[in-house]
């Protein structure tokens, strides 16, 4: 396996007149299991909560944040320790099973988790029991806010976020998710195969740093579409307001509405669409 976020290649390029052999740079795609370790000290228990396809790099934060996106963790506090799991392993296996363990007096039912994660998942399988499901850590936002962004400072996202695209740069094929402050100053980004993993990595870093506070006035910004998925997880950030590159889903849009998100797509070309809350767009 490999600890790195590309990978170099040879590949042939070919155009209308001619081909030939050149050195190319690719993102990696690996699996990463997350185990969770929990109960009393001296009576732990362990249970496979996630597999899912990453680019290596900043797996512990990646842990972190989906832990606390599918309501799992309420904050950094609640975790005792993350590690890898290399002992025993193959060597391909190694740096791809992280280990969280759970402070002793957190609870957690595994099997309640199993029975409820389609719910908290993007696989689509209620609209209404997922929004239900993100409702027990979330309140339905009916009043309105304060918190507002300048058209300008929208349209000027995705030129500051390339700027900071290492791996996009490089390779084109790897997502993104970028915190801003309303003046449109960066903050933090995370880039990952997966545009739902970038997002776990931006809010578990986040955690890490105790400033999950700082999302709660700030713009996401997402490099591909809107998708139920990272909708949920942006509620349970407290982020109010999201700008894709792409398409929101009618569950992204409906879940937005209920919590009080501001939801912006198609943002690019010198345009946007506001699908929800758009009076915080001045």
């Amino acid at each position: 396996m490999s600890q790195l976020p590309v990978q170099s290649i040879q590949i042939t390029k070919v155009n209308h007149l001619s081909s030939q052999m050149i050195d190319d740079i690719i993102v990696v795609e690996e699996p990463l299991e997350i185990r969770l370790g929990y109960g009393p000290m001296d009576m732990r228990d362990e249970t496979n909560v996630s597999i899912t396809m990453r680019t290596p790099g900043n797996d512990f934060e990646l842990a972190t944040g989906f832990l606390f996106t599918e309501g799992i963790i309420k904050s950094g506090d609640d975790i005792l320790s993350i590690k890898y799991c290399t002992n025993h392993q193959k060597s391909e296996q190694q740096y791809n099973i992280v280990r969280v363990e759970l402070k002793p007096h957190i609870e957690f039912e595994a099997s309640a988790f199993n029975r409820n994660f389609y719910m908290t998942s993007a696989c689509g399988i209620c609209g209404k029991a997922s929004i239900d499901a993100i409702a027990v850590h979330c309140k339905i936002v009916n009043e309105k806010d304060s918190l507002t962004v300048e058209k300008r400072t929208v349209f000027s996202l995705a030129e500051k976020l390339k700027q900071k695209q290492t791996i996009f740069n490089n390779t084109g094929g790897i997502h993104a998710a970028a915190l801003f402050k309303l003046d449109g100053e960066l903050l933090l980004t995370m880039e990952d195969v997966g545009r739902h993993n970038a997002l776990d990595k931006l809010i578990g870093s986040l955690i890490a740093l105790n400033k999950l506070h700082m999302a709660e006035e700030s713009v996401l910004f997402l490099s591909g579409r809107a998708s139920f998925e990272l909708l949920q997880k942006s509620a349970m950030a407290g982020i109010k307001i999201v700008c894709a590159v792409g398409a929101p889903s009618s569950l992204a849009v409906q879940t937005a509405g209920e919590f009080g998100i501001t939801l912006i797509g198609f943002l690019r070309d010198g345009r946007f669409n506001i699908y929800s809350h758009a009076y915080r767009v001045e």
